[in-house]
């Protein structure tokens, strides 16, 4: 599988878990959702705003990249987040037309790349203004590595209010060879 085919293919299964993440969570009152659960985040909401705000902050930052990216022109007119835990929306129902918003910029991205602008470097700055070049196929790595951390967390605290997300793993995304 070539690194982009990997890519689309994260894409697709970031889109597909927070689709599921979301059912899950619609099915419980919004007091179970912002309940502190001792998580990094402190709550179920908590959990999927910082996810949100973590893509943000990383796609903000993929705008820089050289092939200025047409999927992600849409995000240089948001709020850039200042902290990890800003509140993206009041509930889970803002929170969920946000994500599937962002979702479909991720999705777009992965189609418009292509493997040589993987191999380019990427300057950015932290959010503490520290300034890093990174390898751009790496950081978009992290993106999906970061998303998968943490909503494992998200779908342990979902299981332990009760909700059912069912079946996680990337493996029912990957097609079969012939």
């Amino acid at each position: 599988m070539q690194r982009i085919d990997h890519i689309r293919l994260m894409a697709r299964y970031n889109s597909w878990m927070n689709e599921r993440l979301y059912a899950a969570a619609s099915t419980l009152p919004d007091e179970a959702l912002s309940a502190e659960r001792g998580a990094f985040f402190g709550s179920i909401l908590g959990t999927l705003n910082h996810l949100l705000v973590a893509d943000r902050i990383w796609l903000g930052r993929y705008t820089a990249h050289p092939a200025n990216f047409r999927a992600l022109q849409a995000l240089a007119e948001l709020e850039k987040p200042t902290r990890l835990d800003q509140p993206m929306a009041t509930d889970i129902r803002e929170l969920a037309a946000l994500r599937k918003q962002l979702d479909s910029c991720i999705e777009a991205l992965a189609a418009e790349m292509d493997e040589e602008q993987l191999d380019q470097p990427l300057s950015y700055r932290n959010m503490k203004g520290v300034a890093a070049q990174k390898h751009f196929f790496a950081l978009l790595m992290h993106l999906f590595n970061h998303q998968t951390h943490h909503r494992g967390q998200a779908t342990t605290l979902l299981t332990q209010a009760g909700a059912d997300v069912g079946v996680t793993d990337l493996l029912m995304l990957i097609p079969d060879e012939p």
